[in-house]
């Protein structure tokens, strides 16, 4: 008999709205290459509410619905003014957790305790959020383990790109020494287009009509979105959880297109850095900036709203891998990924 997995989606904004997509489209084609089902059973959003049937919820419904409908069509209920989720969370028919909200880059709220709580009620989570990942994902392992359930993240850093478990996995006892890394995608597009003569700003505001950058693009061009992601990946490949503090920040506000058009003249390109770094002692250092690479550099010709993480190793010396660090299908498709990666764990 084929594995089912029943799916609560917290949030149902771009990317687990495509995951809900991907099962309602391809969802007997996946069955058949995975050995296991999908089967939505409950949904919560701000907007449009919540709806739960364990027998599964009626996603081309959901998925036709318009941006000012609610479940109530559906037989569920409108958005609860105030409501924290955890209700929801914890009594969800569901297996799996699939977490994709808003999240506070100081805090992770309410992604962590949205995370928190269904490890706690014993089901497994994926999320594409990296605040959990980057302010606790130590005492989140260890409540999955606890409660014989898992906790994956592969969406928090590169998008659907697998550059997580490439550093857990194939790369494992590589003798990982640090990695640097373009870990937002806005911010390089924003700089490209400046190399193609476009303002900061005119640049911004065609990166928000493309859908790269948000309507306020803060957290990309002040370079906390990559903070978080550094600490992520320190966590996972270094094994050193570091404080926001612990990471200064500095993000592209200060390019400007002279500085743009020295760089070119010189055969050179600005890129945002994520990196950390472990010395002999253990000790690791990290920051964000904004740095000026030579054609040669590995990272220097990575285009668009493309990433990549080039980790600096003992055994292979540099490796890198990029691919697409944003977009709702790509991002979705992390999910996914988690999933598989949850079905083999606990198989």
């Amino acid at each position: 008999m084929t594995k089912n997995y029943n799916i609560a989606l917290v949030g149902l904004g771009n990317v687990n709205r495509t995951l809900a997509d991907i099962i309602q489209a391809k969802g007997s084609e996946l069955a058949e290459e995975l050995g296991f089902t999908l089967r939505v059973t409950a949904i919560t959003d701000w907007r449009f509410g919540t709806l739960v049937d364990p027998a599964g919820v009626d996603l081309a419904a959901v998925l036709a619905m318009r941006p000012d409908d609610t479940f109530v069509a559906l037989g569920g209920t409108v958005p609860a003014e105030g409501s924290d989720n955890e209700e929801f969370i914890r009594t969800a028919p569901a297996d799996i957790v699939a977490e994709a909200t808003f999240t506070n880059p100081v805090t992770g709220e309410p992604a962590l305790s949205h995370v928190r709580w269904a490890l706690e009620a014993g089901k497994s989570v994926c999320t594409t959020n990296k605040g959990p990942v980057a302010f606790a994902v130590d005492e989140l392992k260890a409540l999955a383990a606890d409660n014989a359930v898992r906790f994956e993240f592969e969406g928090a850093v590169m998008s659907g790109t697998p550059v997580i478990r490439l550093a857990s996995g194939p790369l494992k006892g590589v003798g990982m020494k640090g990695f640097s890394g373009i870990l937002n995608g806005t911010s390089n597009y924003i700089l490209g287009r400046m190399e193609a003569g476009l303002s900061q700003l005119a640049a911004i505001e065609e990166a928000q009509d493309y859908g790269y950058a948000e309507a306020d693009p803060t957290a990309d061009i002040g370079g906390s979105d990559v903070r978080l992601k550094v600490m992520v990946l320190a966590s996972q490949v270094l094994g050193v959880e570091l404080a926001s503090e612990d990471v200064p920040t500095e993000g592209i506000t200060a390019i400007t297109p002279q500085m743009i058009s020295d760089a070119v003249g010189q055969g050179k390109h600005w890129k945002l850095i994520g990196q950390a770094s472990k010395d002999a002692d253990g000790r690791v250092t990290a920051q964000v900036a904004p740095q000026l690479l030579d054609a040669s550099h590995p990272l220097a010709a990575i285009p668009g709203a493309t990433n990549a993480v080039m980790f600096d190793t003992e055994y292979l010396g540099p490796v890198t891998i990029s691919g697409p660090g944003a977009g709702r299908i790509e991002t979705a498709y992390a999910l996914l990924s988690d999933i598989i990666a949850i079905d083999a764990a606990l198989a």
